[in-house]
């Protein structure tokens, strides 16, 4: 009978989990692989994720103080460690409202810098985009010019004296526009 063993003892572990060989993790990613493979073992186990630790916050200040502290000479021993308490108290539920006050104006300095950011981005954009409908216009004036040069050339000389009128009258419209436009400038680091 000395070779069955019990539940409880050690050298059988006749038990229904199989003996895993201890591995120590030498770096954190090794430690990590390991956690990954012990939930992949079971992947029908819900596993274990921690919430968010709640943010402290200090206790409200009591509404009606019941043991008003006085300067009268009978006050015991005591009620100074009890008065010191209160103090400190108080002066963390202060430090607590700064903090917060200043939290609130940081977020409040951030939401308008984006917001200035934005706009910026925006003016930019504009800009650039006028700047190359500008540069389209142009081009398109350049090769409508090209084409009624090689149109003149090609065609008679005898045209309708009203059609080139027009023409110019186009033409001396949209060089109008092209004298509004700005020079495209090429300077490095301008924003």
């Amino acid at each position: 009978m000395a070779a069955q063993t019990h539940k409880n003892n050690k050298p059988g572990k006749s038990g229904g989990k199989e003996a895993q060989p201890l591995i120590l993790p030498k770096t954190p990613a090794e430690e990590q692989r390991l956690k990954l493979e012990r939930l992949m073992r079971n992947p029908d186990k819900v596993a274990p994720i921690p919430e968010r630790p709640k943010e402290w916050a200090p206790r409200a200040p009591p509404e009606f103080v019941r043991d008003v502290m006085g300067s009268s000479a009978g006050a015991g021993s005591g009620e100074f460690h009890v008065y010191r308490h209160l103090r400190r108290r108080e002066y963390q539920r202060q430090d607590f409202l700064d903090k917060m006050a200043e939290k609130q104006g940081k977020d409040v300095d951030y939401l308008e810098k984006l917001e200035q950011n934005q706009l910026e981005a925006e003016e930019r954009t504009a800009k650039r985009r006028k700047k190359r409908e500008k540069m389209k216009m142009k081009k398109l004036l350049a090769k409508k010019a090209k084409t009624e040069g090689k149109e003149k050339k090609d065609g008679d000389n005898d045209s309708d004296s009203s059609g080139e009128e027009e023409r110019k009258e186009e033409s001396g419209k949209e060089e109008e526009k092209e004298d509004d436009a700005e020079t495209p400038s090429f300077i490095m680091g301008r924003k």
